[in-house]
């Protein structure tokens, strides 16, 4: 083979070389400029509200949701009081907004929200609520009454009133606001199992159980079970409460809530290991949730066994880190 054929093959071969090089490099800046592209077209959507001439409500709630820090959502929601284009939705959803961090500045807002629209229970019902928040007990009062005045049939102010006294402890106060909701809302479920839970607390077992019984039909019969199960624990009937709960279990096997209130009520009868089952199992069921595993940990404590329950506290702090100060309330390990 001659030295020009050789010469000549590995021109070639550097000339292919090099093309392939340089078509890689063209494919890399071509998805690094689509990379680019996207990532600045990304930016430009969220930068758009702002560069907007601002005189809509609808942009300064925008803003505001994706503000972190009551300060600066302050900055940008109160003025909405004065704003004219403002709604009393849009009010309300402002107050909202403030309504944990900064409570004067948000029941300004829902003031104003009821100045343009007196008609409305929703906002009647944001004023019990932050008038709450800051201990006003006649402003409470004074928000449902307004509630119950503009919307009579509505049952929401009477389940508001139902929550905020048994807030304070008060289970007969609670069970007697609960009955007017009962009356109003006959037919929702969700009202006749709160109700029947209230009359529980307030010693009422019998009213208790002839709500639950109207509610055949209407609740799926394994949570009317679990429903009926938590009415004689209430009542020191823990016994009857483990058979029926048991029977919630067979009833549906993937209802968490079942299991977990049998591990409560077989640990009341002493049934220690049966109990830490059933609350595994309501954990394997529920794994969002860290109730089951605290309550497990807190009955492993009361029972002495240490060991369990710093496995049970060390799964806890693995699978819910952000969630320290419940795990520190059921599972404070000696």
């Amino acid at each position: 083979m001659s030295g020009t054929d050789s010469e000549g093959r590995e021109t070639v071969e550097h000339t292919h070389s090099g093309a392939r090089s340089f078509l890689a490099r063209l494919r890399s800046d071509v998805g690094l400029r689509k990379l680019v592209g996207v990532c600045g077209a990304a930016l430009l959507i969220h930068l758009i509200p702002l560069a907007l001439p601002r005189n809509m409500p609808e942009q300064e709630l925008s803003i505001a949701r994706a503000t972190r820090g009551v300060e600066p959502r302050v900055k940008v929601l109160l003025p909405l009081k004065e704003h004219p284009k403002a709604t009393a939705a849009e009010l309300r959803e402002a107050a909202e907004l403030l309504f944990d961090g900064a409570p004067v500045e948000a029941q300004e807002l829902a003031l104003e929200a009821e100045r343009r629209d007196p008609a409305s229970v929703e906002t009647q019902l944001l004023l019990a609520r932050l008038c709450d928040l800051q201990r006003m007990e006649r402003c409470v009062r004074g928000a449902l009454e307004k509630a119950n005045q503009v919307a009579p049939g509505d049952p929401r102010p009477d389940v508001l009133r139902a929550e905020l006294q048994e807030k304070v402890g008060d289970s007969v106060g609670a069970a007697e606001a609960m009955s007017h909701a009962y009356e109003k809302a006959r037919g929702d479920p969700l009202t006749g199992l709160r109700y029947a839970r209230l009359l529980s607390t307030a010693r009422r077992p019998e009213e208790a159980q002839a709500v639950l019984t109207a509610l055949q039909g209407k609740v799926p019969r394994a949570r009317l079970l679990v429903e009926q199960g938590l009415v004689l624990g209430a009542n020191g009937r823990d016994s009857e409460a483990v058979v029926l709960l048991k029977r919630a279990t067979e009833e549906d096997p993937r209802l968490s809530l079942a299991y977990f209130e049998l591990g409560k009520a077989l640990y009341r009868v002493g049934e220690l290991d049966a109990a830490q089952e059933a609350l595994r199992q309501a954990d394997r069921l529920d794994l969002g949730s860290p109730k089951s595993l605290a309550a497990l940990c807190a009955m492993q404590l009361q029972s002495k066994r240490l060991d369990d329950a710093r496995l049970t506290r060390m799964d806890l702090e693995r699978r819910f880190s952000d969630r320290m100060e419940l795990i520190r309330q059921s599972c404070s390990l000696p």
